[in-house]
């Protein structure tokens, strides 16, 4: 019965993911490039969590920064797009591939005490708290539906850390996994604000680039680099690195390019449900029912926060470039 009643839960999640999916509005022409990014983006939770019990995170991190600056730079071999060369430009640059190495770090930080899905969860909760940082900086209007869906996707963050029934108690991963969420939605309306007009796959390159020496520095310095680099290991790391980062994001890209950037906001809703039901598949990892609860709350205030924009608005600030 406990195996059934788990079954049945796990078909109930798909239906949502897939009641969220059609809420996305492609054209047809743009669907099988939408599908493989996000089975790369859902699936790469699984395989990261694979990978960081192989190796620390700093070093896990460094070595799939490593293999997707190799695979962006030979797309740029035929990519060749305009390069800025004023220091103004660049040194925002640097500031954004901060927020992005940040944000992969904290991410795989948590995510190595942390299962998978959840860890997609609570990273997808970024536009959430890109509503926030957007209606600071980039002036954006606020309207009471996403007011509301704010308020609901934290009240499901809340609803995850709580241990017993009386008492709220954040635990440490989550708390790093959620700075790493605060990163990303810093690295998306940083670059919203000033370097919209940089091309986006010459700064993924820059951002990987000026990410490495920070992440091999910190994996020297804390942790202990030494890694075995077996077949199992170097798989991971190039799906990590070359599928989900190099490929998922090219992808990404090119569907920006291609569409209005608010058809592409139900990505962030079926990532973190898809990454579940890919955690349970590949990882057996359990779905209890307070993680049901807290994640459908989060995915329902992400769906609130992005419902007025994906109707009205021909733009959308939430974009940004995930794990």
């Amino acid at each position: 019965m406990e195996a059934r009643q788990f079954g049945e839960t796990v078909l109930w999640w798909f239906h949502l993911a897939w009641s969220l999916w059609c809420s996305v509005s492609l054209r047809p022409r743009s669907w099988l490039l939408f599908v493989t990014m996000v089975l790369l983006w859902a699936s790469n939770w699984s395989v990261m969590k694979r990978g960081l019990s192989l190796a620390p995170p700093f070093t896990f991190v460094f070595h799939r920064f490593l293999l997707s600056l190799v695979a962006l730079l030979v797309l740029l071999l035929f990519v060749r797009p305009p390069m800025p060369r004023d220091w103004g430009t660049l040194g925002k640059i640097v500031v954004v591939s901060l927020f992005n190495v940040g944000s992969f770090a904290a991410t795989n930080i948590g995510l190595s005490s942390y299962s998978s899905g959840m860890g997609a969860v609570l990273t997808y909760t970024q536009p959430l708290i890109v509503f926030g940082l957007a209606a600071v900086f980039l002036n954006e209007e606020t309207s009471k539906l996403r007011l509301a869906g704010t308020v609901l996707g934290f009240l499901g963050v809340s609803v995850l850390f709580l241990e017993t029934s009386s008492s709220f108690m954040l635990s440490l991963p989550a708390m790093i996994m959620i700075l790493g969420a605060f990163f990303w939605a810093a690295n998306t309306v940083y670059y919203k604000r000033f370097l919209n007009h940089v091309d986006a796959v010459f700064l993924n390159v820059l951002q990987m680039a000026i990410g490495l020496p920070f992440l091999g520095g910190f994996s020297l310095a804390l942790e202990n680099p030494s890694v075995s680099f077996s077949a199992t290991y170097l798989e991971i790391v190039l799906y990590a690195g070359v599928g989900a980062s190099a490929i998922g994001t090219t992808l990404w890209l090119f569907l920006l390019r291609d569409e209005d950037a608010t058809a592409l906001a139900g990505s962030s809703f079926i990532v973190p449900i898809m990454a579940l039901g890919f955690g349970w598949w590949l990882l057996g990892e359990t779905v209890d029912v307070k993680s049901l609860i807290g994640s459908i709350l989060v995915l329902t205030g992400i769906y609130l926060v992005n419902q007025r924009t994906t109707q009205h608005s021909p733009s959308r600030e939430s974009e940004g470039v995930a794990e």
